[in-house]
């Protein structure tokens, strides 16, 4: 089973976020990306756009924010599959 959305942090250690949702985008599987970072400029959020990234939170983030999201997402796909 696939995921729905993945999570990604824009600085990661080995691959840059950004990358990695090129390639995740790259095999089309449909998974929702969004961005964690701790850089929130206009030109981030820009860049997390251009990237394909559905979303652009940054650290530390906001838990109840994030559910929020979450479970709109979730809310948007039900309502769509039915």
């Amino acid at each position: 089973m696939k995921p729905d959305i993945a999570l990604l942090d824009i600085g990661l250690p080995v691959m840059v976020g950004y990358r990695l949702a090129h390639r995740i985008q790259a095999q089309q599987l449909g998974i929702e990306l969004f961005a964690i970072s701790g850089y929130g400029q206009d030109s981030d959020l820009k860049r997390s756009r251009e990237a394909g990234f559905r979303q652009h939170l940054t650290k530390p983030v906001d838990l109840e924010m994030l559910a929020r999201l979450l479970q709109g997402r979730r809310g948007e796909r039900e309502t769509t599959s039915n």
